[in-house]
């Protein structure tokens, strides 16, 4: 099966495939291609990702029986981390339409979390300006429908979670992830990030994305305050 026959058999009409295609394209494919796409698929993850957030709010928001901030907080986490949206593409089969560099085949980048998530999300975005909500939201609801299950999808530990409610226990303390460098060739990235609580810095942690990079900057802060 190839992306238009998942498209069609999902029941998704795009008014520009083109835009679609992008969210597969990593950007070792674009490196060794260069004139092959018009871009790779990591600002669609940018957007993808704020789809999602504010999606899931909305979703958590308006379930009956009405929840906590903190459990919505909690659950969301579950439900957005890089394991479960990794979960969620291979289960759809999303991660067959991955356009990756040799040295990425190679390192079965198409199975990893990392790669797998982002792409997800690069997905979401794409669908979003393409047509809005319109397949967004079924796509979704359907992928959500069993809430429950995704206390099984977070097989690490969520840091960054942990550290907002231990700093946000007595005060409303303000918590910033920032990028600090990213090392290495567009194919094998390390990222380094600092967490700052209140304009400090109390931890920093490297990773092969952003978020792995923020959960070992949290992980270190919150090692750091619970001594």
């Amino acid at each position: 099966m190839n992306l238009h026959q998942w498209l069609k058999k999902h029941g998704i009409i795009t008014n520009n495939i083109h835009l679609i295609e992008c969210a597969f394209v990593h950007r070792s494919y674009l490196h060794e291609h260069p004139n092959s796409f018009p871009e790779d698929n990591q600002r669609l993850e940018f957007m993808g990702d704020a789809v999602l957030q504010l999606w899931t709010a909305s979703y958590l928001y308006n379930l009956s029986p009405k929840m906590s901030e903190g459990d919505m907080t909690k659950l969301r986490s579950k439900m957005v981390c890089e394991s479960s949206l990794a979960k969620i593409a291979l289960d759809l089969g999303l991660n067959n339409f991955l356009k990756l560099g040799h040295g990425e085949i190679l390192e079965q980048g198409q199975l990893r979390d990392s790669t797998v998530a982002d792409m997800f999300e690069a997905f979401l975005g794409a669908l979003y300006l393409d047509s809005e909500y319109k397949y967004v939201n079924p796509l979704l609801q359907e992928i959500f429908k069993n809430i429950q299950d995704f206390e099984q999808y977070n097989s690490i530990t969520d840091y960054k979670t942990e550290l907002q409610e231990y700093v946000q226990a007595d005060n409303k303390r303000t918590i910033t992830y920032v990028l600090l460098s990213v090392e290495g060739p567009s194919n094998q990235r390390i990222f380094e990030t600092g967490v700052q609580i209140d304009g400090i810095t109390y931890g920093k942690g490297k990773g092969s994305s952003k978020k792995r990079a923020e959960q070992a900057a949290a992980k270190e802060a919150l090692a750091k305050l619970v001594k």
